[in-house]
């Protein structure tokens, strides 16, 4: 154990290493979460109304779990990167656990996730984003958007050694991220939707995250997607169901890696 935190700390303080001299990786957490948090805001704000609350408000549960979605994009790039310029072989001729290579890639993905977050909240308040339920509450709320921002890193650490081109990479995760976002409540009220389409939004595990984010940050609604079994209780819902993904990536992407270290 002693030494798979070693080689854990050795291999994140490489990647923080990293982000020092190409500080243009940081676009991606920094940027982009503010570019979304101002677009959607100021766009889909001057045409959504959302019973019972301000929409700029609605909309921030949304854009926090888009941005932990990412997550898997960012991982998968850079395992299949590793994979393609020779890092894993020098990884494999050194004295190293070989898990340490991914929970240091994971964490690493996580601690951008951090950065996200915070500069989204930043912008989010000025924009006029509150949190109602105190501060135990939306400490929760974060913690179970980094519980899914983690959760995608090693999904996405699976994808990329599974896929192991930046091509490939790309297009599923894409065809991942894109429908898990766009059908569900992150955005939208689902009331006005036809009836298989709001079952269906209902219960993506998205709209569960994004109904418990809003929950524990007191920007609830009224009557906006209520009838189904995630929606009614998102917070364990969204809890259980990272927990089974995570047991089920994890052990397979530790397996996936282990192969493709011994090639």
């Amino acid at each position: 154990m002693v030494e798979l935190v070693s080689d854990v700390s050795a291999l994140v303080g490489r990647h923080m290493k990293h982000l020092v001299r190409i500080p243009e990786k940081l676009l991606s957490v920094t940027l982009m979460p503010v570019a979304y948090v101002v677009v959607f805001g100021v766009l889909f704000g001057s045409a959504i109304s959302v019973p019972g609350s301000d929409y700029r408000s609605y909309l921030m549960a949304g854009i926090f779990t888009q941005m932990m979605l990412t997550n898997v994009g960012n991982t998968a790039l850079g395992v299949a990167g590793d994979l393609s310029n020779g890092v894993v072989d020098r990884f494999r001729s050194l004295p190293m656990s070989r898990s340490s290579v991914l929970i240091a890639r994971t964490l690493s993905d996580l601690a951008l996730a951090v950065i996200a977050c915070v500069t989204m909240a930043i912008v989010g308040y000025l924009m006029g984003w509150r949190v109602h339920e105190g501060f135990l509450k939306a400490l929760g709320g974060f913690g179970l958007l980094l519980l899914l921002g983690y959760t995608m890193a090693w999904l996405g650490a699976l994808i990329g050694l599974l896929a192991r081109s930046a091509e490939a990479v790309n297009t599923i995760a894409f065809m991942l991220v894109m429908p898990l976002t766009f059908l569900s409540n992150a955005f939208i009220p689902l009331d006005g939707l036809p009836g298989w389409l709001r079952w269906l939004c209902e219960w993506n595990p998205v709209s569960a995250v994004v109904a418990a984010c809003r929950e524990l940050f007191g920007n609830t609604t009224t009557g906006t997607g209520k009838g189904a079994f995630p929606v009614q209780y998102p917070i364990p819902v969204s809890v259980v169901l990272c927990a089974l993904l995570l047991a089920i990536v994890v052990p397979a992407a530790v397996g996936a890696y282990r192969r493709a270290a011994a090639r």
